[in-house]
Order: C-alpha cells, then sequence, then structure tokens
C-alpha cells in the first residue's frame, strides 16, 4: 500500500468499453473496462468549517487554455500541478486537512470486490411510450389505428386533470443511473485500468463513480 496516497470508499474512473476475457476454465466472462485516472484532493472539508466532512476531488486534465482562471486558482491553492477540470466530492466519516493535495488510492478495490457504479446514460432523444415505458401497443392487423399509441389518459369531469408521473412520451435517457452490486474481474495499477463483470452506465469515455457496495 502507499501511504503517499489517501485510501477512500470511492475514485472516478473513465468507461473505455466492454470486452471478453476467458477464465481458467474456459469460461466466456463479459467485462467491462475502467481506464484509471488521477484523483487529487483540491479540497478538504471539515466538520466545524462546512458542517459535514468531505473531500473534494479533481479529476480529467486538459490543456491549460481549456481549464478557466477560476479552477485554476482552485488547483494552485491546493498545490496540485496538473491541469484538472472536473470537481467532484466524496463524504468521509473523517477528514484530515494534511491530505490536501494527495491523490485517492485504490488498493481496496481487489478482485472479487463488490462495487456500485454510478455514471450518466446514454440519451436516446424524444421518444413513445413503447420504447420509453415498455407498452405493449394496439393490434399492429390492418383496419387499426391505434399502434403505437397511449392510449386514454383521462378520467372524465372527475378529476378533470391528468395525473402526475403518467407514463407518457418524452425525453428518455440523459439520467444518473447507478448499478449496484458489479464485480470487480482484475485491477491492473501499473497499465492503469480495471475490468468489472458486465455493463456499467454511460458511453464510451464517460466519467463513472466507483464505490464499494453499500448492500454487501
Amino acid at each position: 500500500m502507499d501511504n503517499n496516497k489517501v485510501q477512500l470508499s470511492e475514485f472516478i474512473g473513465v468507461k473505455v468499453g466492454m470486452t471478453r476475457i476467458f477464465d481458467t476454465n474456459g469460461n466466456h466472462i463479459p467485462v467491462t473496462v475502467i481506464k484509471l485516472i488521477p484523483n487529487i484532493i483540491s479540497q478538504v472539508k471539515t466538520n466545524d468549517k462546512d458542517g459535514y466532512n468531505a473531500y473534494q476531488i479533481a479529476y480529467g486534465e486538459k490543456r491549460e487554455s481549456l481549464i478557466s482562471e477560476p479552477k485554476k486558482g482552485q488547483l494552485k491553492k491546493a498545490n496540485i500541478d496538473q491541469f484538472l477540470n472536473k470537481f467532484s466530492e466524496i463524504k468521509t466519516g473523517e477528514a484530515v486537512i494534511e491530505n490536501l493535495g494527495k491523490e485517492i488510492g485504490i488498493s481496496e478495490f481487489t478482485p472479487k470486490t463488490y462495487i456500485d457504479v454510478t455514471g450518466l446514460n446514454k440519451g436516446k432523444g424524444f421518444q413513445g411510450v413503447m420504447k420509453r415505458h415498455g407498452f405493449q401497443g394496439g393490434p399492429a392487423a390492418h383496419g387499426s389505428h391505434f399502434h403505437r399509441r397511449p392510449g386514454s389518459i383521462g378520467c372524465r369531469a372527475t378529476p378533470a386533470r391528468v395525473f402526475a408521473e403518467k407514463k407518457l412520451p418524452g425525453q428518455m435517457g440523459c439520467e444518473t443511473v447507478t448499478v449496484q452490486n458489479l464485480q470487480v474481474v482484475e485491477i491492473n495499477s501499473n497499465d492503469g485500468y480495471m475490468l468489472i463483470k458486465g455493463s456499467v452506465p454511460g458511453g464510451k469515455n464517460s466519467y463513472l463513480r466507483i464505490s464499494k457496495a453499500i448492500k454487501k
């Protein structure tokens, strides 16, 4: 374990894509490849000053010209010489001010560890009720004028309105989704990648929050 790194229960990674591997018995295992990127503590929030304990982490390296001046000031204050563009918070039971500027380690995420993965899923645009909610739809035969419509949604004069949360056509996707109880298959810190069994939310090159499973 690297003593210069702070071990937390969460970190941010980048989704590369999916592939497959074979175990020692020749079984096919679908895996998602996660690129391991630097997660550096850019601010320490304490209960006395901020009302809660947390670490603000900086990640997502960009060219210097793409970093705004306020972000440069935040990085400079934390003595971070990399040009990182994104910030996020990780709540902890105890926040130590001496950890400012240190990198987050991932030594606790060993193979067979159960994790939860949170990300922004793919946007599907404006979709109808059959694709968005899985409606069965109407008859497909000739003469039917009811194929992919939602059907009746009203309640006559009483209550004379459409109830909230009614399943209707609309924007699909672009939502924050968490997939729980996935399993780490392999982690290679030297080459900078992690393999997770199964699929995770988001498209290629999207950022994912990977944390210890809360239900295991």
